[in-house]
């Protein structure tokens, strides 16, 4: 470890990236304290409290947890980077389908950059109508859980509703910039980056959570707080972070023969390759995504419900989808949550992956798969590979996904501890980890210096 750090701080390139990496993300964190004044912090967080942990809180404490952001107090960064997230996935779905994007993401450099501006653009409208309607729905309500409003009625009023929108979208772009700016002269994914160390941050309340009962009634086995429930997580976490390692690195390599080809007076003979494809292509994205879509239509279910309450026919309908709907542990709402999830991963891989392409490709560079002419025999075998693939991706993700879930129910802890014994979070920590591990490798080969994990393959 001694070696490790040595050689970390003997090399000035990538301690002074480290250094403003860590900078940078304390930054986050110091607005990530910094609440609204106008709301009512206390009334707030006893309101979410007291909703209890159904399927629309379990999604909702997700979304919290990717976006860095905690809906149980507003501040100045109350929306994360994920709208920053969400204008990236727009834009990068359009450059597949929108003929003038995906010209302009075929010019390099100066098209990226382009693309990137218009996603800043679009980052701005994001957060003005998510904050905007945020502040409005705290301002027209009152808590019927707690005493008091979730506004201090001397500012609730839409000039400060606008303000607080403002501040909101400004402490956005100031991620969003962060983030820029740990991409350039920094270490490591910037945005990743950011949404890890948000997550890391919950690790302290959640370690509170299971030391402090074991500390106030003891560690005797059976109890709610004894050993073997302890031993239990322990164990589980292990296994998952191991499952994910091996997953997220885990690649099926096809065999590429490049042909005999002449330069000059020259012959070169073929060379043998591998196209690596990765079993989870997709990485997050279906999950993101699946999760959204199992929180917004309950909410606006539960929004149907208050309308056609006076019609007993359709009241009760709709009173039972929103029932079984918001059981996070019920069958039906984790078939569906399955089934989002291996629906988007199929999308996400036939949207990032084009078989045909990459045949095509392989065609014009004079390379070809051994048993497959090229051209269209080369996609559709790349198009069956990826297909098994998805499909090994998809359980993957379905089963990490459903983990927190099992324990929040099955060991009766809130879903924030659950998230750390499985799901997107520690999916999401562990491949950034990975991912920073390697480019700090790659910075100190350059410099003759030992690998941070030695000898070892990660």
């Amino acid at each position: 470890m001694f070696k490790t750090m040595k050689s970390l701080i003997s090399v000035p390139e990538v301690r002074n990236k480290i250094l403003l990496t860590l900078i940078l993300l304390a930054v986050y964190r110091l607005g990530f304290s910094i609440v609204l004044a106008v709301v009512n912090q206390d009334t707030l967080r006893r309101s979410l409290e007291a909703r209890g942990s159904g399927g629309v809180d379990s999604a909702i404490a997700l979304l919290s947890i990717l976006s860095a952001s905690n809906v149980g107090m507003m501040t100045i960064f109350g929306l994360g980077i994920m709208p920053y997230i969400s204008a990236s996935i727009i834009f990068q779905l359009l450059a597949t389908v929108y003929p003038p994007l995906e010209a302009l993401q075929k010019e390099g450099d100066v098209g990226r950059k382009k693309i990137a501006e218009y996603t800043r653009y679009a980052t701005v409208v994001i957060c003005l109508g998510q904050s905007f309607v945020w502040m409005r729905t705290l301002g027209l309500g009152a808590d019927t859980d707690a005493t008091g409003n979730l506004i201090w009625p001397e500012f609730n009023g839409l000039f400060f509703q606008i303000v607080c929108s403002i501040t909101m979208t400004t402490g956005s772009m100031l991620l969003m910039w962060i983030g820029e700016q740990i991409d350039e002269y920094g270490i490591g994914n910037g945005v990743s980056l950011i949404i890890m160390s948000g997550i890391l941050a919950r690790l302290p309340e959640v370690v509170r959570s299971q030391v402090q009962p074991a500390l106030e009634k003891g560690v005797a086995i059976g109890t709610q707080s004894g050993f073997d429930r302890f031993a239990v997580l322990v164990g589980l976490f292990v296994c998952v972070v191991f499952c994910v390692v091996l997953v997220t690195q885990a690649q099926r390599r096809i065999p590429v023969h490049s042909a005999k080809h002449v330069r000059g007076n020259k012959q070169y003979a073929g060379q043998k390759q591998f196209l690596p494809l990765r079993i989870n292509q997709s990485g997050v994205m279906p999950v993101i995504f699946a999760s959204s879509l199992m929180v917004f239509p309950l909410l606006l279910l539960k929004q149907l419900q208050v309308v056609v309450g006076k019609v007993p026919q359709l009241g009760a309908a709709v009173e039972a989808v929103v029932m079984v709907m918001s059981d996070s542990g019920g069958v039906i709402y984790n078939l569906a949550y399955v089934a989002l999830i291996f629906f988007f991963c199929f999308f996400w891989s036939a949207v990032t992956f084009n078989p045909v392409e990459v045949a095509n490709n392989l065609r014009d560079f004079g390379s070809f798969i051994p048993g497959y002419r090229p051209g269209s025999r080369t996609s559709v075998y790349l198009q069956h590979v990826i297909t098994r693939m998805n499909f090994i991706g998809a359980a993957f993700l379905s089963l990490i996904a459903i983990i927190p879930v099992l324990v929040m129910n099955s060991m009766g802890i809130d879903y924030l501890t659950a998230s750390f014994f499985g799901g997107t979070g520690l999916l999401i920590c562990v491949s950034v980890v990975i991912d920073l591990v390697q480019k700090i490798d790659s910075y100190l080969a350059v410099s003759n210096q030992r690998p941070l994990l030695g000898n070892s393959r990660l």
